[in-house]
């Protein structure tokens, strides 16, 4: 048995996610670490909400509410939502917790002691109006390239080209709507990243397994134009980790916090912390997966992110963690995704604009969701979401292929044998035959999970329901009962045996319908199949079962108008 901690992306709490955003990280690293759990190894699985920085107090405002009760409230959601989603965390922490405080403030005296931290003076806009210094996005107006009145201090949502607040014509307080700005003086907290850089990079140079985007992401920030470059970790705003030295006061930084791009990360560590804090352990418990002088050695450490998270991955988060010269873990492998758009257009959480996780539940199961959205992963390039798509792969993946198979020899044992597994003969040569196809594609099904080939090994779980059904149509059991009802009985029998082993393979993809797969089997075995024949032999004759209910309703035409004329989007 292996141990493996997985992190995905923590998302910001300013709202409820889409499915880009659910596709890019928390899903697909559910659906990792529920296969290690099924292969049986020890598994640490830790996600948090975002909960710092400008996006957090706009969310907030907007909402008429502190916004410390925002982020409690929008926690809970966000947490409900995944736990609806079949989102396996170990738990699913904040960002704003006391253990992060801590964590970061240790970390920034850490990096300060060994000369890595630098204060910098840097102009700032500041509002005479709301008596404060705003950061780039609290500052709005129209966006010197494309004319977008709406763009940003830091960047154009419509032409996305990155700005600096003075860039902005006729510039305004997001918070108020003032014009009576004005430029001013103020010092921050600077990580030198380029002090780092070389270990940085022969750190990135040694991971030789990681997925090109990855790298190629990581190496271009590291090496394109000035490269990579000092970053600043604090700010001017009222929410967030008070900037201190460890639990000491840090002078001329008082009123300051830290910036969310520093603390984020860290809450991964801090995280499981909080969750073993919850279950009353000691902090031994959480640092044996994060501290390798007290076992986080043997180790493996992957995170799941969407390719706009990958430098603060691969440079910021690495840089903090190196530059405190302790020994804390590093990632070993990042597994990065592309983008998945929306009907020709982009998601946006701020137009409004595709589906989002409650509203996706709001109309199927999640399991509808899970399956294609894992089967059409953003892994190699961009994918795109339509409705077209999505009730094909639902009703010939999910209804013709497993959800008939269940129904059929169910429903066929029922009428001729009742809800028990029959007696029958030995298994023959198509029967073996079977076995020795079920055992090739299983392996393989392994090692694309293995790899975290999240594409090819959905076509191969797919491949594995394709033998079955392949196996049932040419036995023919109905017409073999007439003749020969031993027989009959053995390959009933078989299809029975298929259920339960198609429910442990499936649970990484779709854990609800692999539960009512068990639970129509009467059974709690998920053991992983170490060899096909034996696990056909898993439900001996005389198990009683149950006829499920549809696993999966297809979709009609008519519901995929009406969703697709619900959900077209916002279109500027």
């Amino acid at each position: 048995m292996a141990r493996h901690l997985i992190t995905s992306a923590i998302p910001y709490i300013n709202g409820i996610k889409h499915l880009g955003n659910l596709v890019g990280s928390q899903l697909p690293a559910d659906l990792f670490a529920r296969y290690l759990r099924g292969r049986g190894h020890e598994v640490m699985f830790i996600c948090a909400t975002d909960e710092h920085g400008t996006p957090a107090e706009l969310a907030a405002a907007k909402a008429g509410q502190p916004v410390a009760v925002f982020c409690a409230q929008m926690h809970e959601t966000q947490a409900d939502i995944a736990r609806r989603f079949g989102l396996s965390f170990d738990h699913f922490g904040r960002s704003s917790s006391q253990r992060n405080h801590v964590l970061t403030q240790h970390f920034a005296g850490k990096l300060d002691e060994n000369g890595y931290i630098a204060e910098v003076e840097e102009s700032q806009v500041y509002s005479i109006d709301d008596g404060r210094f705003l950061p780039d996005r609290y500052i709005e107006g129209t966006c010197p390239n494309c004319g977008y009145d709406k763009a940003r201090g830091d960047q154009c949502e419509n032409c996305t080209k990155q700005l600096d607040p003075t860039d902005l014509i006729e510039p305004r307080s997001a918070i108020s709507g003032s014009t009576n700005l004005e430029v001013r003086a103020t010092k921050h907290l600077y990580l030198r990243q380029r002090a780092l850089k070389d270990r940085i990079a022969e750190w990135i140079d040694s991971k030789t397994d990681w997925p090109i985007l990855t790298t190629s992401i990581a190496r271009k920030w590291l090496n394109d134009g000035d490269g990579l470059q000092d970053r600043g970790i604090t700010r001017d705003l009222d929410w967030g980790i008070p900037v201190k030295k460890g639990d000491q006061p840090w002078p001329g930084m008082e009123g300051k916090v830290f910036y969310v791009w520093f603390d984020a990360p860290i809450e991964y560590i801090a995280a499981t912390a909080e969750g073993t804090d919850a279950h009353g352990l000691p902090d031994s418990a959480w640092r044996r997966w994060w501290r390798l002088d007290e076992g986080a050695g043997d180790v493996t450490y992957t995170q799941f992110m969407g390719k706009d998270n990958v430098p603060f991955h691969t440079l910021s988060f690495p840089a903090t963690i190196i530059g405190s010269g302790e020994p804390w873990k590093l990632v070993d492998y990042i597994k990065s995704f592309n983008y998945l758009t929306y009907d020709g257009g982009q998601f946006s959480t701020s137009q409004g604009r595709g589906v989002f996780m409650d509203q996706a539940l709001s109309i199927l199961p999640a399991d509808y969701w899970r399956w294609w959205l894992l089967s059409h992963a953003p892994e190699s390039g961009d994918s795109e979401f339509t409705w077209d798509n999505f009730q094909q792969s639902v009703n010939k993946d999910l209804a013709d292929v497993l959800g008939n198979f269940v129904s059929r020899i169910t429903k066929f044992c029922r009428s001729k044998f009742g809800e028990v597994i029959p007696e029958g003969g030995s298994y023959g040569p198509e029967e073996e035959a079977l076995t020795q196809a079920l055992t090739t594609r299983i392996r393989a099904y392994e090692g694309f999970m293995d790899g975290m080939e999240v594409r090819k090994s959905a076509a191969e779980l797919r491949a594995i329901w394709v033998l079955g059904n392949e196996y049932l149509q040419a036995a023919a059991p109905w017409s073999t009962f007439k003749t020969d009802p031993e027989k009959a009985a053995m390959q009933v029998r078989l299809g029975l045996n298929l259920i339960r082993l198609y429910a442990v393979l499936s649970a990484p993809f779709i854990p609800f319908a692999s539960d009512a797969m068990l639970d129509a089997m009467r059974t709690g075995n998920r053991d992983w199949p170490k060899d096909a024949r034996t696990a056909l032999d898993a439900l001996p004759a005389g198990h009683a079962f149950t006829v499920p209910d549809v696993l999966f309703a297809k979709i009609t035409d008519e519901s995929r108008d009406e969703w697709q004329d619900r959900f077209k989007g916002i279109r500027d």
